[in-house]
């Protein structure tokens, strides 16, 4: 095998350096760094896949909305009376922004330039002063396909979005239902704008083979033996090990006795719409992602009945992952901004009537994944720094990082099966 090296748009089209991948490696620098591959990112991954955006906890009224950003597509993401509505923020008549802010409620949705007025569906409702014979069914905002499952919020940009996402969302729901987000509320919502490339986001998500050394806070609950074969964990982490495995049975039993599925589905590169779901347990007390594992909050979401119930943990190409615990649930988004930038948006959510003070404390819920978050903020602008050296050349993955793996190689038949359209 020949070692690969690093490679510049200035004599590389996107086509060769896919050619040129060897698997098992991380990605030619110019993937990473280069606006072309940026913008073909836009194109080819972020509009034309499923992409998830928001809860229905963050839009739970008729009227409520987010805004959010892909790129340079903005996106409104609105509760209307008929269900939840995706629609781009760009005014029909010359083109503004219909909506400025990340969030907040409206009745209808009014270009603040000249004042054109829609209903939360896109419907056009008024345009002052156009002549005689003006058709407002022909200037409607432009609408964008959604879906929710369980909750969760999707959107898709293409005309003709990936037909495999009802087959993952029949699949994956059964795993939710005892979570029952639809009666959750956001305790907490935390964007970060990490200095790096969205790639270098998701990879860095993807493995724990940093995590000893860099996430003191997460492992004391998060097992350091994540993405291990059982025949290839290092004598330090044999202890833990064994604390997993006695986890793992005690989980297994509690979901079997519960009729809860628990089992990992995991088909993360063979798909448009990739994905890995499986529950699995905690270190120390088990219940929570806190410093000794107890629950954060003392009310247990949906029909959850005991405390122990480990993490359901969703992984979703190519932009989000999240934790389902039985206290509390965590979402994850990162959305492109620049080649060198990516927005991370962190949601807590909790039961619904639960109270902040009473059934819990906001800094103990979102302790460990505030610091988390930071941390890895910091290890994805160093990676980014050094891809940017001419010294750099792609390396190879360890055996645990075999979903970095799989995020690359899904990735790169994306960008494919885009240019060969």
């Amino acid at each position: 095998m020949t070692t690969p090296t690093s490679s510049s748009t200035a004599t590389h089209d996107v086509e060769t350096l896919i050619a040129e991948r060897i698997p098992g490696y991380s990605l030619a620098a110019p993937f990473y760094l280069s606006k072309d591959a940026f913008d073909l990112d836009i194109a080819a991954v972020f509009a034309t896949h499923w992409i998830f955006v928001a809860t229905i906890a963050e839009i739970p009224e008729p009227g409520d909305f987010v805004t959010v950003e892909i790129g340079s597509y903005s996106i409104i993401v609105v509760n209307d009376d008929d269900g939840v509505r995706a629609l781009h923020n760009v005014c029909r008549h010359r083109g503004a922004r219909v909506l400025l802010d990340p969030r907040g409620s409206v009745g209808n949705l009014v270009c603040g330039y000249h004042q054109w007025t829609y209903a939360t569906d896109g419907a056009l409702l008024h345009a002052p002063d156009q002549p005689p014979g003006f058709d407002s069914n022909c200037f409607g905002l432009k609408r964008i396909n959604v879906r929710t499952v369980d909750g969760l919020i999707f959107v898709c940009l293409a005309d003709e979005p990936p037909t495999d996402f009802d087959d993952v969302a029949t699949r994956i729901a059964p795993y939710f239902t005892a979570h029952q987000l639809h009666r959750m509320k956001v305790a907490a919502q935390e964007d970060i704008i990490e200095e790096g490339n969205w790639k270098l986001v998701m990879e860095n998500n993807r493995e724990c083979y940093h995590c000893e050394g860099n996430h003191p806070e997460l492992t004391q609950t998060f097992f350091p033996t994540y993405g291990y074969a059982p025949d290839q964990i290092p004598a330090r982490l044999r202890n833990a090990h064994a604390r997993f495995l006695a986890a793992e049975a005690e989980l297994d039993k509690a979901c079997t006795q519960r009729d809860m599925p628990f089992a990992a589905i995991e088909e993360l590169s063979n798909r448009p719409s990739g994905f890995r779901i499986q529950r699995e347990a905690l270190d120390g007390a088990g219940e929570s992602y806190t410093r000794d594992g107890s629950a954060a909050c003392r009310r247990l979401v949906g029909e959850l009945d005991n405390p122990r119930m480990g993490r359901l943990t969703l992984h979703m190409q190519p932009n989000t992952w999240m934790h389902f615990l039985s206290d509390h649930a965590i979402t994850f988004a990162a959305l492109p901004i620049a080649p060198d930038r990516t927005l991370v948006r962190t949601t807590w959510l909790v039961h619904e009537e639960a109270a902040e003070g009473i059934d819990y404390d906001l800094a103990k819920l979102t302790d460990v994944w505030q610091h988390t978050n930071a941390q890895d903020s910091a290890l994805v602008a160093r990676a980014h720094t050094g891809i940017t050296s001419p010294a750099y050349t792609p390396g190879p993955y360890a055996p645990n990082e075999y979903q970095v793996n799989d995020f690359v190689t899904w990735y790169v038949s994306r960008l494919d099966a885009y240019l060969r359209r």
